[in-house]
Protein backbone atom coordinates (compact mmCIF):
# COMPACT_ATOMS: atom_id res chain seq x y z
CA UNK A 1 0.00 0.00 0.00
CA UNK A 2 2.88 2.34 0.77
CA UNK A 3 4.37 1.59 -2.64
CA UNK A 4 1.08 2.40 -4.39
CA UNK A 5 0.84 5.71 -2.53
CA UNK A 6 4.44 6.63 -3.31
CA UNK A 7 3.93 6.00 -7.02
CA UNK A 8 0.66 7.94 -7.03
CA UNK A 9 2.51 10.97 -5.65
CA UNK A 10 5.26 10.54 -8.23
CA UNK A 11 2.62 10.42 -10.97
CA UNK A 12 1.18 13.65 -9.55
CA UNK A 13 4.57 15.36 -9.86
CA UNK A 14 6.12 14.92 -6.42
CA UNK A 15 9.67 13.98 -5.54
CA UNK A 16 9.36 11.10 -3.09
CA UNK A 17 11.42 9.68 -0.23
CA UNK A 18 10.35 6.15 0.70
CA UNK A 19 11.33 4.57 3.99
CA UNK A 20 11.06 1.13 5.56
CA UNK A 21 13.18 -1.59 7.13
CA UNK A 22 13.66 -3.47 3.83
CA UNK A 23 16.27 -1.90 1.56
CA UNK A 24 15.68 -4.18 -1.43
CA UNK A 25 12.01 -3.25 -1.67
CA UNK A 26 12.87 0.43 -1.23
CA UNK A 27 15.32 0.36 -4.11
CA UNK A 28 12.67 -1.19 -6.37
CA UNK A 29 10.20 1.58 -5.55
CA UNK A 30 12.82 4.28 -6.10
CA UNK A 31 13.53 2.87 -9.56
CA UNK A 32 9.81 3.11 -10.35
CA UNK A 33 9.72 6.69 -9.06
CA UNK A 34 12.71 7.68 -11.18
CA UNK A 35 11.09 5.96 -14.14
CA UNK A 36 8.39 8.59 -13.80
CA UNK A 37 11.03 11.33 -14.10
CA UNK A 38 10.82 12.27 -10.44
CA UNK A 39 13.51 12.28 -7.78
CA UNK A 40 13.40 9.28 -5.47
CA UNK A 41 15.22 8.55 -2.24
CA UNK A 42 15.39 5.30 -0.26
CA UNK A 43 15.90 5.53 3.50
CA UNK A 44 16.14 2.58 5.87
CA UNK A 45 14.28 3.30 9.10
CA UNK A 46 12.93 1.60 12.19
CA UNK A 47 9.83 3.62 13.08
CA UNK A 48 9.80 2.17 16.61
CA UNK A 49 13.12 3.93 17.29
CA UNK A 50 12.91 7.69 17.74
CA UNK A 51 16.58 8.23 16.80
CA UNK A 52 16.11 6.28 13.58
CA UNK A 53 13.03 8.36 12.71
CA UNK A 54 14.89 11.61 13.44
CA UNK A 55 17.70 10.52 11.10
CA UNK A 56 15.19 9.62 8.38
CA UNK A 57 13.54 13.04 8.60
CA UNK A 58 16.86 14.86 8.50
CA UNK A 59 18.04 12.81 5.51
CA UNK A 60 14.89 13.61 3.55
CA UNK A 61 15.08 17.28 4.46
CA UNK A 62 18.70 17.55 3.37
CA UNK A 63 18.00 15.82 0.05
CA UNK A 64 14.88 17.77 -0.89
CA UNK A 65 15.29 20.98 1.08
CA UNK A 66 11.90 20.67 2.78
CA UNK A 67 9.14 18.16 3.50
CA UNK A 68 5.71 19.15 2.22
CA UNK A 69 3.87 15.85 2.69
CA UNK A 70 4.17 12.98 5.15
CA UNK A 71 2.34 9.67 4.73
CA UNK A 72 2.56 7.22 7.63
CA UNK A 73 1.78 3.76 6.27
CA UNK A 74 4.05 1.41 8.27
CA UNK A 75 1.94 -1.19 9.99
CA UNK A 76 1.82 -4.74 11.37
CA UNK A 77 -0.95 -6.88 12.78
CA UNK A 78 -2.33 -10.37 13.02
CA UNK A 79 -5.18 -12.29 14.61
CA UNK A 80 -4.91 -12.70 18.36
CA UNK A 81 -7.67 -12.49 20.91
CA UNK A 82 -6.93 -10.09 23.76
CA UNK A 83 -6.69 -12.89 26.35
CA UNK A 84 -4.21 -14.74 24.12
CA UNK A 85 -2.02 -11.73 23.25
CA UNK A 86 1.34 -11.80 24.99
CA UNK A 87 3.36 -8.73 25.96
CA UNK A 88 5.76 -8.91 23.01
CA UNK A 89 2.99 -9.05 20.40
CA UNK A 90 1.14 -6.13 22.01
CA UNK A 91 4.29 -4.03 22.19
CA UNK A 92 5.32 -4.75 18.59
CA UNK A 93 1.92 -3.78 17.16
CA UNK A 94 1.45 -0.68 19.31
CA UNK A 95 5.04 0.52 18.87
CA UNK A 96 4.97 0.05 15.09
CA UNK A 97 1.48 1.31 14.29
CA UNK A 98 0.93 4.00 16.92
CA UNK A 99 4.26 5.00 18.45
CA UNK A 100 5.95 4.97 15.04
CA UNK A 101 3.25 7.22 13.65
CA UNK A 102 3.69 9.55 16.63
CA UNK A 103 7.46 9.80 16.12
CA UNK A 104 7.09 10.59 12.42
CA UNK A 105 4.26 13.08 12.95
CA UNK A 106 6.09 14.88 15.73
CA UNK A 107 9.39 15.31 13.92
CA UNK A 108 7.95 16.23 10.53
CA UNK A 109 5.29 18.54 12.00
CA UNK A 110 8.05 20.57 13.63
CA UNK A 111 9.55 21.25 10.19
CA UNK A 112 6.15 22.00 8.68
CA UNK A 113 5.38 24.51 11.42
CA UNK A 114 8.59 26.36 10.51
CA UNK A 115 7.52 26.40 6.84
CA UNK A 116 3.94 27.29 7.80
CA UNK A 117 2.56 24.65 5.45
CA UNK A 118 2.28 20.92 5.09
CA UNK A 119 0.00 17.91 4.89
CA UNK A 120 0.22 14.78 7.04
CA UNK A 121 -1.73 11.66 6.13
CA UNK A 122 -1.93 8.77 8.59
CA UNK A 123 -3.04 5.30 7.63
CA UNK A 124 -5.69 4.17 10.11
CA UNK A 125 -8.17 1.32 9.58
CA UNK A 126 -11.85 0.53 9.88
CA UNK A 127 -10.69 -1.77 12.70
CA UNK A 128 -9.83 1.35 14.69
CA UNK A 129 -13.55 2.20 14.80
CA UNK A 130 -15.34 -1.15 14.57
CA UNK A 131 -13.07 -3.14 16.90
CA UNK A 132 -13.39 -6.57 15.24
CA UNK A 133 -12.86 -9.60 17.52
CA UNK A 134 -9.39 -11.08 17.25
CA UNK A 135 -7.71 -7.77 16.42
CA UNK A 136 -7.47 -6.16 19.84
CA UNK A 137 -3.91 -4.82 19.61
CA UNK A 138 -4.30 -3.80 15.97
CA UNK A 139 -7.65 -2.09 16.56
CA UNK A 140 -6.29 -0.28 19.61
CA UNK A 141 -3.29 0.97 17.65
CA UNK A 142 -5.41 2.23 14.77
CA UNK A 143 -7.96 3.82 17.09
CA UNK A 144 -5.01 5.64 18.63
CA UNK A 145 -3.88 6.79 15.18
CA UNK A 146 -7.32 8.31 14.58
CA UNK A 147 -7.24 10.15 17.91
CA UNK A 148 -3.67 11.35 17.29
CA UNK A 149 -4.67 12.59 13.84
CA UNK A 150 -7.48 14.73 15.22
CA UNK A 151 -5.40 16.17 18.05
CA UNK A 152 -2.49 17.03 15.76
CA UNK A 153 -4.84 18.64 13.26
CA UNK A 154 -6.32 20.96 15.88
CA UNK A 155 -2.95 21.77 17.43
CA UNK A 156 -1.51 22.87 14.09
CA UNK A 157 -4.44 24.35 12.20
CA UNK A 158 -3.10 27.90 12.74
CA UNK A 159 0.24 26.85 11.28
CA UNK A 160 -1.39 25.83 7.98
CA UNK A 161 -0.47 22.20 8.62
CA UNK A 162 -3.31 19.84 7.75
CA UNK A 163 -3.55 16.35 9.25
CA UNK A 164 -5.96 13.67 8.04
CA UNK A 165 -6.33 9.90 8.15
CA UNK A 166 -7.28 7.27 5.60
CA UNK A 167 -8.99 4.22 7.10
CA UNK A 168 -9.03 1.26 4.70
CA UNK A 169 -11.11 -1.83 5.01
CA UNK A 170 -9.81 -5.12 3.63
CA UNK A 171 -7.23 -4.56 0.89
CA UNK A 172 -5.16 -7.19 -0.85
CA UNK A 173 -1.79 -6.54 0.77
CA UNK A 174 0.95 -8.83 2.04
CA UNK A 175 -0.55 -8.57 5.52
CA UNK A 176 -4.06 -9.63 4.41
CA UNK A 177 -3.27 -12.04 1.57
CA UNK A 178 -3.23 -15.19 3.72
CA UNK A 179 -6.64 -14.43 5.26
CA UNK A 180 -8.19 -13.49 1.91
CA UNK A 181 -6.84 -16.64 0.25
CA UNK A 182 -7.88 -18.95 3.07
CA UNK A 183 -10.70 -21.20 1.73
CA UNK A 184 -12.74 -20.81 4.90
CA UNK A 185 -11.92 -17.29 6.08
CA UNK A 186 -11.63 -15.58 2.69
CA UNK A 187 -15.28 -15.98 1.57
CA UNK A 188 -16.48 -14.78 5.00
CA UNK A 189 -14.40 -11.62 4.72
CA UNK A 190 -15.56 -10.88 1.19
CA UNK A 191 -19.14 -11.61 2.21
CA UNK A 192 -19.02 -8.75 4.72
CA UNK A 193 -18.01 -6.25 2.03
CA UNK A 194 -20.95 -4.86 0.04
CA UNK A 195 -18.81 -4.56 -3.11
CA UNK A 196 -17.92 -8.25 -2.70
CA UNK A 197 -14.20 -7.82 -3.23
CA UNK A 198 -11.11 -6.61 -1.45
CA UNK A 199 -9.63 -3.23 -2.30
CA UNK A 200 -6.62 -2.88 -4.56
CA UNK A 201 -3.61 -0.91 -3.23
CA UNK A 202 -3.64 1.41 -6.24
CA UNK A 203 -7.13 2.54 -5.22
CA UNK A 204 -5.64 4.23 -2.13
CA UNK A 205 -3.19 6.47 -3.99
CA UNK A 206 -5.61 8.98 -5.56
CA UNK A 207 -7.26 9.64 -2.19
CA UNK A 208 -3.87 10.33 -0.58
CA UNK A 209 -2.92 12.68 -3.42
CA UNK A 210 -6.22 14.54 -3.04
CA UNK A 211 -5.75 14.99 0.72
CA UNK A 212 -2.27 16.42 0.16
CA UNK A 213 -3.36 18.78 -2.62
CA UNK A 214 -4.70 22.32 -2.54
CA UNK A 215 -8.08 20.89 -3.54
CA UNK A 216 -8.33 19.66 0.05
CA UNK A 217 -7.33 23.00 1.56
CA UNK A 218 -10.39 23.03 3.87
CA UNK A 219 -9.91 19.41 5.00
CA UNK A 220 -8.18 18.68 8.29
CA UNK A 221 -8.81 16.39 11.24
CA UNK A 222 -10.90 14.09 9.07
CA UNK A 223 -10.96 10.31 8.68
CA UNK A 224 -11.68 9.03 5.18
CA UNK A 225 -12.99 5.46 5.07
CA UNK A 226 -12.32 3.43 1.94
CA UNK A 227 -13.93 0.07 2.59
CA UNK A 228 -16.11 -0.99 -0.35
CA UNK A 229 -19.21 -0.03 1.63
CA UNK A 230 -18.31 -1.91 4.82
CA UNK A 231 -18.54 1.21 6.96
CA UNK A 232 -22.01 2.02 5.59
CA UNK A 233 -23.51 -1.05 7.23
Amino acid sequence: MGRAIALAFADAGADVAVASRTREQLDEVVLDIRGRNRRGLAIEVDVTNSASVAQMVETARKEFGRIDILVNSAGVGWLSRVTQTDDDVWKLIIETNLTGTFYCCRDVARLMIEEKSGSIINMASVAGVKGPPGLGAYAASKGGVIALTRVLALENVRHNVRVNAIAPGYFRTDMNAAALDDPEMGPKIIGRIPMRRAGRPEEIGPLAVFLASDQASFVTGEVYFISGGEMAQ
